[in-house]
């Protein structure tokens, strides 16, 4: 009979005649080339163009790339990068929309051991400058379309990098070229069969993104291939993605490299639907014609979807899942989507994490609840992707967990492998980030008792009115159940009573019409009073590239009020 002490390192064997103790070392057992290798997001396209090598990439207009030509092109882009000096951290900056060179710099860059820094493509020059100058940018790879602020910001640079050019056959408008070499040209130097080496360490830089800046210049939230992988593996589990998915790309590919989807559909051998822009048609006529499976983006893009005209839209050969982001979706909106043909899947996270790294991961039971406890589920950011090692509400003063009573108010904190590095050149913000060995997210929330949590507020979006917390959600939540409200939002605005009352901005649906009042009114039936919005002004949200409502410029409004 064979038994086991509790000491894991040592094994007890009993005979009827004796009794020993062996010693079992495992430290002798050590890491070889045989069985460890760093892991990397670059063997998944490897593997896919292997195993796959005639099955379409990469869809764009009339252009069809297969998965054999897709890797090759990424070995161009290394070697030619190569060629140019270009390796190991040194970073690469891109101006692209969600086109096929924007999917090939995900694999060519890091393929030359460089880190691929993806620039949101609505910034203003002074911010693209400041990024390029911060990163060190050696190379830059930019759109036509953008020549223009791209041209203002590489004016402010004292080190100009290189610049190439890409033109998009799908692009139709105007723009001068910047550089002295055009993007098929630089690939032209480039060896298609060319022998990239995979990191020597995971923990190596392959990605750089910058943070809105909203408060100041942006911070560079760094990214390793470890983290990168993992993340992308974890899309495939959450998204529900089987072999040969149709993918739709509606979420900007520099946002948090597109969420790591770029690298996720290679693991099963995915097809890219790229689009250069988010518009109601192009989306409905590529659903239909592609047989698009999954896509990502922003309320704004559910919005897009159905509030197009009926001649644009068209019916889906097979349900589409939709993961989306930000605030949840209101029920209304969801029950739009699903008759539409979309299945919503709720996601949470935040740049420094990768993108998505928690989901509303749904219970089938829960379909046949209530309506109003329906929505309240639906309402939850969820429990940790499975690539995520730790996720809580904690006290950020004692950080300890909160109770799981759905009520008391913490921070929400991350721990894992999904975790970003850290930001580029600034360690008092990387250290206030990972003060206590936890990631702080900034976003207040709460957590219940089958631990799934829900977002309450950012630390800085919560209304402190009379000496009572307004969650700006809670909020909003109440205005999207109004027929005539689209969009909303809701901040602070100074006020010499209360010190501060919510005020909400409202962008009502084409065609309806509604007054303050209305709309006060109709909060007064589900908030308590002193919740209720004293301000109501109507206009169109501002918004990020990305969908998001930008709260810090309604701030401002709501401070300059009379």
């Amino acid at each position: 009979m064979r038994v086991w002490s509790s000491r894991t390192s040592h094994q007890v064997q009993k005979t009827p005649t004796t009794t020993f103790y062996q010693t079992v070392s495992f430290a002798v057992l050590e890491k070889n080339p045989a069985n460890f290798q760093p892991l990397t997001p670059l063997t998944f396209l490897e593997r896919a163009a292997c195993v796959h090598p005639e099955r379409i990439a990469i869809i764009h207009g009339p252009l069809r790339r297969n998965y054999r030509d897709f890797y090759a092109r990424t070995r161009r882009l290394a070697s030619a990068l190569a060629r140019r000096g270009i390796g190991r951290g040194d970073t690469v900056s891109v101006v692209l929309p969600n086109t096929p060179a924007m999917l090939e710099c995900h694999y060519g860059v890091p393929m030359a051991g460089a880190v691929l820094n993806t620039l949101n493509t609505r910034l203003d020059a002074r911010v693209i400058a400041f990024s390029l100058e911060h990163s060190g940018a050696k190379v830059l790879i930019t759109d036509r379309e953008y020549s223009s602020v791209v041209n203002a910001a590489l004016e402010h640079l004292a080190v100009r990098p290189l610049v190439i050019d890409y033109d998009d056959p799908e692009f139709t408008g105007s723009g001068k070229r910047l550089g002295a070499m055009e993007y098929e040209e630089f690939l032209a130097e480039g060896d298609p069969e060319f022998s990239w080496i995979p990191p020597q360490d995971e923990w190596d830089a392959i990605a750089l993104n910058y943070t809105s800046g909203t408060t100041g210049d942006p911070k560079g939230v760094v990214y390793h291939h470890r983290g990168a992988y993992l993340l992308a593996m974890g899309n495939i589990i959450t998204s529900s993605m089987g072999q040969h998915p149709v993918y739709l790309w509606t979420l900007p590919m520099f946002h948090c490299n597109g969420w790591c989807f770029p690298w996720s559909l290679s693991i099963v051998a995915g097809t890219h639907v790229c689009l250069r822009a988010v518009r109601a048609k192009p989306m409905y006529d590529a659903i239909a014609d592609h047989g698009v499976t999954h896509l990502c983006g922003a309320p704004i893009v559910m919005s897009t979807l159905l509030n197009a005209p009926s001649n644009e839209k068209r019916t889906p050969r097979q349900a589409v899942r939709f993961m989306t982001a930000a605030a949840p979706p209101p029920e209304a909106v969801l029950a739009a989507m699903q008759k539409a043909g979309f299945d919503v899947t709720h996601l949470y996270g935040l740049t420094e994490v990768y993108g998505p790294a928690v989901v509303n991961e749904w219970h089938q039971d829960w379909d046949d609840l209530p309506a109003a406890e329906y929505a309240a589920r639906k309402a939850r950011q969820g429990v940790r992707y499975p690539v995520l090692e730790t996720l809580d509400v904690l006290d950020p003063e004692t950080m300890q967990p909160v109770p799981a009573d759905g009520i008391t108010l913490g921070e929400v904190m991350f721990r894992g492998n999904v975790v970003m590095k850290g930001y580029l050149k600034n360690p008092a913000a990387t250290a206030k980030a990972f003060e206590g060995g936890w990631f702080h997210s900034g976003d207040l929330g709460v957590k219940y008792p089958d631990g799934y949590i829900q977002l309450k507020d950012r630390s800085k979006d919560i209304i402190i009115s009379g000496g009572e917390n307004i969650s700006s959600i809670e909020v909003e939540d109440a205005l999207y159940k109004h027929p005539a409200v689209q969009a909303a939002a809701v901040v602070a605005m100074p006020d010499e009573k209360w010190g501060e009352t919510p005020c909400a901005f409202i962008e009502l649906k084409p065609e309806e019409a509604v007054s303050a009042e209305d709309i006060i009114a109709w909060c007064r039936q589900h908030l308590a009073p002193f919740k209720c919005p004293r301000n109501v002004v109507f206009t169109e949200l501002p918004k990020t590239s990305t969908g998001k409502i930008q709260k810090f410029r309604l701030r401002e409004m709501a401070r300059a009020r009379p």
